[in-house]
């Protein structure tokens, strides 16, 4: 017999994979231009040119037996030193590359570190609303998986609200700034009050709860809004980073793991997290990608789409009657179902081809998650779709 969690897993798809799929099925069916996918998260501007540039470059000058060999097992020293001396520069942490881990992109940065620091009858905290994967990856622990509303507290930290979910068995809490789905970036302010929170529980149950800071968004900032670093403000921290987003090369899965120096046994932190990384299968994360990476630090895709996207989408949408979270970051809009029901409102939005994510699996009912990583004249296309749908709920 298999394994009846994971039977389970694979037979049902994740509810942004079904949307997506259907969205796949629908373009077979009536043609790509005439179907408004806001399902997935997959960055629609190219990566910047230095990465085209510097790859070809590689290619061309760099025998393939060391483009295409296994690096160290944590990852290619000398990428883990310039990603360190950027975290450094960048962000005014003194990052150590001894303590940095080179992963298969996000999804592994999270599942690795979640292997290292948490055992069965653990508990890990989000706050919701959170990528929905969270969940599995916790669950698949053995811990249980705890949420804390921001919804009441516009989406920033509400430290009794946390402060009353945080027990005993508590080990870490996932903190995803800027926001997937909201878009919303956590203030300093709720930063601090974050910070305060985790290190008065610590003491008072007597071990380091982690921070585990979920950072793919973090370049996907607007309006000149910053992103506090949290090393900066919190010893028992460690940062899951990927190039997904930042440089449009999501199908590449290249990430890291930084453990903060100033952690709580921080060198047994690290060395489980090349344990995880060995239990799981994860050594070596891919070469070429490490090298190319290390290359390219401080570039980001032109986030200019996405930010038009973001005013034109929010603009018509609050016009035609929507509430929506205005996005500090991140490409998704976080809209309010104008009904109860967010799964009814996404059945409704399908009569207009218009693919939207009910946020109940984000841990958030009564709102829909809209992806604008998407091309500016699909978003102009489908504001007539908008207007019909609202017309469902306005009567105009």
């Amino acid at each position: 017999m298999v394994s009846q969690k994971m039977l389970e897993l694979g037979q049902k798809r994740s509810v942004i994979r079904e949307i997506f799929e259907y969205g796949n099925q629908r373009k077979a069916q009536i043609g790509a231009e005439n179907v408004f996918d806001y399902s997935l998260g997959n960055p629609s501007v190219p990566a910047p040119q230095i990465v085209t540039d510097t790859l070809q470059q590689m290619i061309a000058q760099t025998p393939a037996a060391q483009l295409h060999a296994y690096t160290s097992a944590p990852g290619d020293p000398q990428v883990r030193k310039a990603i360190a001396e950027y975290i450094t520069k960048t962000h005014g942490y003194a990052a150590d590359p001894g303590n940095l881990y080179m992963t298969v992109g996000a999804a592994a940065s999270l599942t690795i570190s979640l292997k290292a620091l948490v055992v069965p009858g653990d508990e890990v905290i989000a706050l919701a609303p959170y990528f929905p994967e969270y969940r599995v990856f916790t669950e698949m622990t053995g811990a249980r998986f705890v949420t804390v509303d921001t919804a009441q507290s516009n989406f920033q930290i509400d430290a009794a609200c946390l402060a009353a979910a945080i027990t005993p068995n508590t080990k870490a809490i996932i903190v995803n700034s800027p926001n997937n789905p909201t878009g919303a970036v956590l203030t300093e302010e709720s930063v601090k009050n974050l910070t305060a929170v985790l290190t008065d529980k610590s003491a008072e149950y007597g071990h380091p709860i982690y921070l585990i800071a979920d950072e793919p968004y973090r370049e996907l900032v607007y309006d000149d809004i910053q992103v506090p670093y949290l090393p900066n403000y919190y010893p028992n921290t460690l940062v899951c980073y990927s190039f997904s987003k930042s440089l449009s090369l999501p199908g590449e899965r290249i990430g890291y793991i930084l453990v903060a120096n100033e952690a709580a046994d921080a060198q047994a932190v690290y060395a489980a997290v090349c344990g995880a990384g060995r239990a799981l299968g994860f050594v070596c994360a891919p070469s070429l990608f490490q090298q190319l990476v290390g290359k390219c630090l401080g570039y980001t895709a032109d986030i200019s789409v996405y930010d038009e996207n973001r005013k034109l989408l929010y603009q018509e949408l609050t016009a035609c009657g929507f509430e929506a979270v205005y996005p500090d970051g991140a490409f998704y809009l976080f809209v309010k179902s104008p009904e109860p029901d967010a799964y009814a409102f996404c059945d409704k939005a399908k009569q207009f081809e218009l693919l939207l994510v009910p946020g109940d699996d984000f841990g958030c009912p009564g709102y829909v998650r809209i992806s604008y990583c998407v091309t500016t004249e699909q978003v102009q296309r489908s504001l007539p779709a908008f207007r019909q749908l609202a017309k469902l709920y306005t009567g105009d």
